[in-house]
C-alpha cells in the first residue's frame, strides 16, 4: 500500500520544480525556498490542505541527555589583589581660628 497518494505526490513534484526554477517562497515571509527539504515540505502541506493521503506530521524527536566529562580541576595560586588607587576628592580645609592659647 502507497504511504502518499498520486495528488500527494503530484503537489511535491510541482513545488520542487518550482524551487529548481527559483519561483518556490515559502509561508510568511515570502523568501525562495533553495533546500530541497524544505521544498518536499511545502509540497506535503500543500496536499494535506486538498485533502490529500499524507501520513501525519513527525512528532518532535527527543534528544537524549549528553554525558558532560569532568574536567580536572587546576589549583590556582592564590595572588595578592591589587588595591586600585581611589581619586581622594580634594576637600577644602576650613579656617581655624586662632586662639589666645595657642598663640
Amino acid at each position: 500500500m502507497a504511504k502518499y497518494s498520486q495528488k500527494a505526490q503530484e503537489k511535491v513534484e510541482k513545488s520542487m520544480h518550482e524551487m529548481h526554477e527559483g519561483k518556490l517562497k515559502s509561508g510568511r515571509s515570502g523568501k525562495k525556498v533553495t533546500n530541497p527539504k524544505q521544498a518536499i515540505a511545502i509540497g506535503l502541506s500543500e496536499a494535506r490542505e486538498a485533502g490529500a493521503k499524507v501520513p501525519k506530521k513527525a512528532a518532535a524527536k527527543k534528544t537524549t541527555a549528553k554525558k558532560v566529562t569532568a574536567k580536572k580541576a587546576t589549583a590556582k595560586k592564590s595572588t595578592t589583589k591589587k588595591s586600585t588607587a581611589k581619586k581622594a576628592t580634594a576637600k577644602k580645609k576650613t579656617a581655624t581660628r586662632r586662639t589666645k592659647a595657642s598663640a
